[in-house]
C-alpha cells in the first residue's frame, strides 16, 4: 500500500501552481499561466517545478490549465484565496489565543483609559 500524500490538495492550489499572489488581477494570472503554458511547451525545467509552504512540487501544461481554469471562476477563486492565505500565514492566525483581539478592543472602540480594577 503507498502512502497517500495528506498536503496534496494544499500543493495543487491554483494560486501556487501558477506561482501568483492572491491579490493578483485576473489579468496578470492568465499572463502568468499562458507564460507557464509556453516555457512548458518549449521544455523549460524551471517550469517543471515550484514552491509551496509545504515544499516543492511538479507541475505540468495539465496543472496550469486547470489552475487557470479554477482561477477564472470568481467564487471558486475565492475559496482557493482563502486557502492560499492560510497556508503562507503558517497557521498563526489559528494558534492565537482568544485573549489576543481583546487586549486592543478597547482602542479600537473608541475607549482611551483602561478599564478601572
Amino acid at each position: 500500500m503507498s502512502a497517500r500524500d495528506l498536503l496534496a490538495d494544499w500543493r495543487g492550489n491554483p494560486f501556487f501552481v501558477l506561482a501568483v499572489g492572491t491579490d493578483e488581477s485576473r489579468a496578470d494570472v492568465e499572463r502568468a499561466g499562458q507564460k507557464l503554458l509556453a516555457l512548458l511547451a518549449v521544455g523549460s525545467a524551471a517550469a517543471d517545478h515550484y514552491q509551496t509552504p509545504f515544499g516543492p512540487a511538479t507541475r505540468d501544461a495539465d496543472q496550469v490549465r486547470q489552475a487557470l481554469a479554477a482561477l477564472r471562476d470568481p467564487n471558486t477563486r475565492v475559496l482557493h484565496e482563502l486557502w492560499a492565505n492560510v497556508a503562507q500565514d503558517g497557521g498563526t492566525a489559528l494558534r492565537a489565543t482568544p485573549v489576543d483581539g481583546w487586549e486592543a478592543a478597547d482602542r479600537a472602540i473608541g475607549w482611551t483609559k483602561p478599564w478601572p480594577d
